[in-house]
């Protein structure tokens, strides 16, 4: 099995029976076995249970009931999304035998999807902080150069993605924790519109601020996995009553209609010279698919007090309570 497959196309082949879930999962778990004790993306593989989700997902393809591009693909979960059974901790030591009873919504319409779930992602602890250095489980180590930072707080999610154990992974974002790790690690990282992805079931950083999206190897693959797991949830406060649109057929739609606007302001200010000249070539490669380019004006807003105090309400009992289970930085 060739582990640089994308979902689009390994999809089609477990359609056709060509390859089987076992054996992809296999192979994934194979691999977290071989290579997480250097990069400590995992804090629980599901092993057991992923195999379960395997043989049901063969069984089910081979009477015919394929039930759209994820059954039978393994994928990872950031751990702070609820597993009904499973440990959800966060990557701190207070909720290091937290044990939710039911799966996210999220969760759940991963497994409706028929996606096998291979285990929890280590991250930067409560998702505060963008280095997935601090972890009660452990620092995340760069599959490209262990010596090198993943970024945060989804450091296990792109790590789990580029180092090919499985084959995309789900993360959240509420100041750069899905884009950063993607942009570090070399993933696709993708950051839904708020509200889009319901977060009921996911361990908040700031209410008003969390958006739940994928991380993937490939856009196409992004899309997959928000088709899945994007719409509303009438129980969640956070989330929007729209509908959801074809997110994998509109990237056959012509670019040439799209009008791209460049916030250079801020966005731009400070930028190393290879990741500026990266950038640069970016844009550029843009400009020639699109219909119209041009620089524009953002407001930027910088003060992160909602945040502050959305994290310290949900913290602020435990911090009084059990101060010493929190990594030092986290408590700061």
């Amino acid at each position: 099995m060739n582990p640089n497959e994308t979902i689009s196309h390994l999809s089609q082949q477990l359609r056709l029976r060509e390859i089987s879930p076992v054996e992809i999962t296999r192979e994934c778990l194979r691999r977290i076995d071989a290579l997480n004790p250097a990069l400590n993306a995992f804090i629980t593989v599901m092993a057991d249970s992923a195999l379960d989700d395997a043989r049901r997902a063969e069984a089910e393809i081979a009477r015919g009931n394929w039930r759209g591009p994820l059954h039978g693909i393994p994928i990872s979960l950031k751990d702070l999304i609820d597993t009904a059974g499973v440990r959800t901790t966060a990557a701190s030591a207070l909720y290091k035998d937290r044990i939710p009873n039911d799966d996210a919504p999220l969760v759940q319409r991963l497994r409706t999807a028929g996606a096998v779930i291979l285990g929890k992602t280590n991250l930067h602890e409560f998702a505060y902080g963008g280095s997935s250095l601090i972890s009660y489980f452990g620092d995340i180590h760069n599959p490209w150069d262990q010596g090198k930072i993943t970024g945060g707080s989804s450091g296990g999610s792109a790590t789990a993605v580029i180092a090919r154990m499985g084959y995309a992974s789900i993360g959240t974002d509420t100041a750069g924790s899905i884009r950063e790790p993607a942009s570090l690690c070399g993933c696709v990282g993708f950051k839904p519109t708020y509200g889009r992805v319901p977060s009921r079931g996911v361990i908040p950083l700031s209410t008003s601020l969390d958006h739940v999206g994928p991380l993937a190897n490939s856009v196409t693959d992004a899309a997959i996995v928000l088709q899945a797991i994007a719409g509303y949830d009438a129980a969640d406060i956070t989330s929007f009553n729209i509908p959801v649109a074809d997110y994998v057929s509109a990237l056959k739609e012509d670019a040439k209609t799209l009008r791209v606007g460049i916030p250079r302001s801020y966005f731009f200010d400070d930028l190393d010279a290879e990741v500026a000249s990266a950038l640069e070539h970016a844009v550029n490669a843009i400009r020639t698919l699109v219909a119209e380019m041009k620089d524009v004006q953002l407001n930027i807003p910088t003060d992160r007090t909602l945040q502050a105090a959305e994290s310290f309400a949900f913290h602020a009992e435990n911090i009084s309570r059990n101060p010493d289970l929190y990594q030092p930085e986290t408590f700061e």
